[in-house]
């Protein structure tokens, strides 16, 4: 059986006030006196009286509600994002509704009208990695504030914070070259992958800077870069004549299912074959040797996102063409056991 929920409209029947008066004195408006507020909260107290915030919102055409999507909230370096969104929003008074999107394009769109709905007043967006189709998205910035984190589009005129995905991948191969390793593979996501097509082109632009042979045979491509992907195409390398000194592989998970595999094979690391990651989870020091990964600084990226977005929320000038920016955040590499460290 549903309870009844208490309302303004009861808390000024009970108290013959009439709703204005109780509302003033719910927000400790000047105008109502003491022993009145003093009634009215008592009374909203023993009721369990919960305002409601989405009726404030639409009455005063502000919500301080922040909508954020997101394709998985279980990912590691998407929680680090998230919690850094939460700390900063309740910093600056701001609630945050968070959705996951599960890298689904149609449920992405389904989510962006629903914060609009809500009475949102900002989104912040990380997008599938499928999302090509931006129609349904662009109507969005002319309705309330959009900002991109971490997967982005440069097809949407937006603010994006991100980091370097390119200058990274372009750090990690250029440490396994000055490490001595000369034939490098790279286990990568399909193409339209934002972030992993940047990465590739860093890795294609450092073999190419140290004039290192680009084969095909070692650039693997899958639907799904995770730890099991990264333990078969591992396989699929070691299954090759010419097998790789070193392995780049785009996200930590996979990377540990090519040490797992590696280990499992007998196959000295970083001595035989050297293996790095991306994100810097908290895996990538538990596995054995651990791992060298790009650090990526989610809850940087996070707190960084939001005070962006409020900024622009709050800001009443919408031809402010400061906005629309594109803010990368540094990462760093974190050399380990996995690669030989440079002396």
């Amino acid at each position: 059986m549903k309870k009844e929920v208490t309302t303004l409209k009861m808390l000024a029947q009970s108290l013959n006030l009439s709703i204005s008066t109780v509302s003033r004195a719910l927000n400790d408006h000047p105008d109502i006196n003491i022993d009145t507020k003093d009634k009215v909260r008592r009374l909203a107290q023993s009721m369990n009286y919960i305002p409601n915030i989405f009726a404030k919102g639409f009455r005063k055409h502000k919500s301080n509600i922040i909508g954020v999507i997101v394709p998985n909230i279980t990912h590691y370096f998407t929680a680090t994002i998230v919690r850094g969104i939460l700390e900063q929003a309740s910093k600056q008074g701001y609630r945050v509704i968070i959705s996951e999107s599960n890298n689904d394009v149609i449920k992405q769109n389904e989510m962006l009208n629903t914060m609009i709905q809500f009475g949102v007043d900002g989104i912040l967006a990380s997008l599938t990695k499928m999302t090509r189709d931006i129609d349904n998205i662009l109507p969005i910035i002319d309705t309330l504030p959009l900002i991109l984190f971490d997967k982005v589009s440069d097809k949407i005129p937006c603010t994006q914070i991100t980091i370097n995905d390119e200058e990274a991948a372009f750090n990690v191969i250029e440490h396994l070259i000055n490490t001595g390793k000369k034939r490098i593979a790279i286990i990568k996501e399909r193409e339209f992958s934002y972030t992993s097509e940047k990465r590739y082109a860093g890795y294609l632009r450092a073999l190419k800077a140290h004039q290192i042979e680009i084969d095909e045979k070692i650039i693997i491509s899958v639907d799904d870069i995770s730890l099991q992907q990264g333990k078969r195409m591992t396989n699929t390398l070691l299954s090759i004549k010419k097998r790789p000194d070193a392995i780049f592989a785009i996200t930590d998970s996979a990377a540990i299912g090519v040490i797992q595999t590696l280990n499992k094979s007998n196959i000295k690391i970083p001595e035989e074959i050297a293996v790095v990651g991306f994100s810097n989870s908290k895996h990538s020091t538990i596995i054995e040797p651990k791992l060298t990964t790009v650090d990526q600084p989610g809850n940087t990226i996070g707190k960084t996102a939001i005070k962006y977005l409020i900024r622009e929320i709050e800001n009443d000038d919408t031809n402010d063409i400061t906005m629309n920016k594109t803010v990368e955040i540094k990462t760093s590499l974190i050399v380990r056991e996995s690669t030989f460290k440079i002396s």
